[in-house]
């Protein structure tokens, strides 16, 4: 057996911290996407 599956830190799905990072930067892309086009409906 290898020696790190028995000394884990991390017992999280990898499913879940994927989806989180996923979200989070899309909502990120999403803000700036929507701060852009404020600036762009004020400017015109």
């Amino acid at each position: 057996m290898n020696e790190f599956e028995q000394n884990v830190q991390s017992k999280n799905n990898d499913v879940v911290d994927s989806i989180k990072g996923f979200a989070f930067s899309f909502i990120f892309f999403v803000l700036i996407f929507a701060i852009g086009v404020v600036i762009s409906v004020i400017g015109s």
